[in-house]
Formats: structure tokens, sequence, C-alpha cells
């Protein structure tokens, strides 16, 4: 992407939330909600990221723990879950990530976006300079791939 394409993109609406000491985003339009987190029930022989699962309004949510997905060593209060958007994640079923805190929603410029580290993980968008500091912008497409879980009936 050279510099005239930034021009003519609109900003694009982030999600920030914290993973243990680090800040991480994702496009809000990925987002169905966030919710507190609650008691979950684990599944015998689930994969190592899968937490467990929760009933979210009568829907069996499947919930993933992304400092799993991504190697993250590090401890948090795991505070909230963002709930991903059946139709926009296709995982088979509803999935959501358990995150320590959630910060705000932003608008990130096209500039502000370091798209060269997508290469390196295909979980990452990019890193995001915000205030003088770095923002992770990862996908939840991860979760897609990787969240087969026979829910309990």
């Amino acid at each position: 992407m050279d510099a005239t394409d930034d021009v003519d993109e609109e900003p694009t609406k982030v999600l920030e939330f914290a993973l243990g000491d680090e800040t991480y985003c994702l496009d809000i339009g990925v987002i169905d909600e966030i919710v507190d987190a609650g008691d979950l029930t684990r599944v015998p022989n689930a994969p190592p990221h899968v937490e467990g699962v929760m009933d979210l309004r009568g829907r069996t949510t499947t919930i993933v723990d992304p400092k799993t997905l991504f190697s993250i060593d590090a401890t948090g209060t795991r505070e909230r879950i963002v709930v991903f958007d059946d139709e926009q994640v296709r995982a088979g079923g509803t999935v959501g990530w358990i995150v320590d805190e959630v910060f705000q929603v932003r608008d990130v410029e096209p500039a502000a976006v370091d798209d060269g580290t997508a290469a390196d993980d295909p979980g990452v968008h990019g890193i995001v300079t915000a205030d003088d500091r770095f923002v992770v912008w990862v996908t939840p497409s991860v979760t897609a791939e990787t969240t087969d879980v026979a829910t309990p009936t």
C-alpha cells in the first residue's frame, strides 16, 4: 500500500482491550457484544485454548482464551468477554474471547497501521501507533479455524 492509498481510505473503528500488560484491538465490525465474564462450564477434552462454554441469552457460546492462541505468557483479571458476530466470524457457533479489560472504541487511520507484521502471524492485522504507544491489531479469524468444540446438550 502506498501513501496515496491511505488518503482515500476511511478510518476503522476498533475496540481496544488488555491481555496481560499489553493492549490489543479488534475491528468492531466483527463484534456482537461485550459481556461480563461469568461462570463457565468446562468442556472435557476441549483444546487448551477453550476455557469452556456459557449460556448467553439462550445461545451456547464457546469462550476462548486469546492468550493461549497468541502464546501470551501473562496473567490477568479476565473480566470481560468479547463476543463475535456469528455472521462475521464463522466458527461453527457463537464464540467469545475472554479478556482482562476493555478500554475504548477509537478510530484508526490507515496510515497509523504497520501491516508488515501481519505476514508473520495470520492472527495479527498489524501494529497501530496510538498516543505514543503500540497496539496490536488482531483478527478473530484464528478462532474460526481452532474452536471445534462439541458443546454439551
